[in-house]
């Protein structure tokens, strides 16, 4: 299929065999949204939407901070909390980075097992193992409580984006930037979050600027990023897919109580 530049617009493809569907163009903002987002108040719809994005923060970041912290950056850690996770520490005989990439590499593997296993058990064999053998390391000193909590509460952070495919690659790269803050440190975390954004708003998805509206920035287009206006509020479609029909719902208007109603004279 064909299509003039000056008149794009999406593009669904259905694939024979597939229960997905594949869009283009896309961009990164597509993937922290869902359908559930519009079906719910505009005030619900966009404090769960900010959820995600801190999700995908976690996910991506919370594990290689935690070992920067923890390596590095001891100043910056409270002492009352400070003595209490080394205290923790004290019998683990691995330095930080190997202790996370060994909990991450066991929590999916566990993941995956439970993929791979029948539905009525896949669920039970994932909390189970889990719950087992995080106890058990913990017990036998090969890691250590709080990095437990830390992992944890990344895999339940990652499951919150509704694209699986979008939350796998953010499963990949944490495993990079805890490589990088083990080695450097909060510095290396920021050098590679530098090269991720500049990587990321060189990519075009089919003539669209993957990062578009972050960048370029486009303030017109925000409306349905970090949050969700109201329906009304949202009149136009996106001015980057340069669309044949720019307006979505142009005679949308607010909600209003009805005109009070005159009487009629006698």
């Amino acid at each position: 299929m064909c299509v003039r530049p000056s008149h794009r617009r999406k593009v669904a493809i259905f694939i024979d065999g597939s229960p997905f569907v594949l869009t283009m163009p896309s961009t990164f903002a597509e993937f922290l949204s869902s359908t559930e987002d519009y079906y719910q108040p505009f005030m619900m719809g966009s404090f769960i939407r900010l959820i995600r994005y801190l999700s995908f923060l976690v996910t991506l970041l919370f594990p290689a901070v935690y070992v920067a912290i923890i390596t590095f950056h001891h100043d910056m850690i409270p002492t009352t909390l400070l003595i209490s996770v080394m205290a923790q520490r004290e019998a683990v005989p691995f330095p930080a980075v190997v202790e996370a990439l060994i909990m991450e590499i066991t929590f999916e593997i566990l993941r995956e097992a439970g993929v791979r296993m029948p539905r009525a058990v896949g669920g039970t064999i994932s909390i189970v193992g889990g719950l087992v053998i995080g106890q058990a390391a913990v017990e036998a000193g090969v890691v250590s409580q709080f990095m437990v909590i830390v992992v944890a509460l990344t895999a339940m952070a990652s499951f919150v984006t509704p694209v699986h495919t979008f939350a796998i690659a953010s499963r990949l790269l944490r495993f990079i930037y805890i490589i990088l803050g083990g080695a450097l440190g909060l510095y290396g975390i920021l050098l590679g979050l530098i090269i991720l954004v500049g990587h990321l708003t060189s990519l075009r998805s089919f003539g669209i600027p993957y990062m578009v509206p972050f960048a370029p920035f486009v303030l017109s287009e925000h409306k349905d990023v970090w949050v969700r206006f109201p329906m009304w509020a949202m009149k136009k479609r996106a001015p980057s897919l340069k669309t044949e029909a720019p307006f979505l719902q142009p005679h949308a208007e607010p909600p209003e109580p009805p005109p009070p109603r005159r009487r009629r004279r006698r």
